[in-house]
This record gives C-alpha cells, structure tokens and sequence, in this order.
C-alpha cells in the first residue's frame, strides 16, 4: 500500500512554512490547482481564492513569511482514494511580534496523480480575529422576537 497524498502534501507544506524549503510542496501542486482559503482577507490578504500553481505558491511564501507552526494535532480525518478531508488544531507564532496564535481548520483536498488539484480550508475565523487584535470582540446582544 502506498501513503495516501495528503501526508506527503502535509509534510512538504509543513517544511515550506518554517524551513522555506519550497521545492517539494512545489512538486504536489498541480498547475491548474483551484485553492481558497475562506476568512478575513481584510486582515489577512493571503486567504482567499487562488488559481493556479503560481499562485498558491506565492500563498504558501506568505504565509512563511508571516507564521511559524509550532505545533498541529489532527483532531478527525477521512481519506478517500484521491481526497482528504481533516479537522486540525494548529499552534502559530506570529513572525512580526512572536505572538503565539491558536486555530481551527477544517480543510478538503483533492488529488489527481498524487498531485493537489483542489483545496478548500475554512478557518474559525472569529476567534482568529480576537487573536491578531489582542483583545474581545463584543457583539450587540441579540433581541428575541415573539
């Protein structure tokens, strides 16, 4: 049996972040590769949807850029021949301020020939926001109707 494309896409996402080390995830990312990254592009310019190897590329350079990974847990995963989808937990720091960042993922990948061709990741996006401000977010209360 041979490893599923999501631990060697994984591992090569991984030592692109932290080690700028681009030339493996490079080779698992297919040209047409259709990418988004679904959160607060205000804040953070690098989510959002992406077309295309070069694309995604410059992606994964800014988000080395800007983060370290400290630590990841898979909190639920499921594989299926030629996708993946995985709740994860990941532990950040924030390269800028050394600010420690905490989040949670849920994240849907597609392969073909063992190469990425489609990656949708939804972040919980409100307690991210706390995070990079350093502080609460306080809502209006909401009024019950009836």
């Amino acid at each position: 049996m041979t490893e599923h494309s999501l631990w060697r896409f994984s591992r090569a996402l991984h030592r692109a972040i932290n080690d700028r080390h681009f030339e493996d995830i490079e080779a698992l990312i297919d040209e047409d590769v259709d990418w988004a990254v679904y959160g607060p592009i205000d804040m953070f310019p690098f989510l959002g949807a992406r077309q295309g190897k070069a694309a995604v590329l410059q992606v994964i350079r800014q988000l080395a850029d800007n983060f370290h990974v400290r630590r990841f847990e898979r909190e639920s995963i499921m594989l299926g021949v030629d996708s993946a989808s995985s709740m994860l937990r990941y532990s950040l720091t924030a390269l800028d301020s050394d600010k420690p960042i905490s989040l949670r993922v849920a994240q849907f990948a597609q392969f073909r020939a063992g190469r990425l061709i489609n990656m949708r990741v939804l972040i919980d996006t409100f307690d991210l926001v706390e995070q990079a401000l350093g502080r609460a977010i306080h809502l209006p209360k909401m009024t019950r109707v009836g």
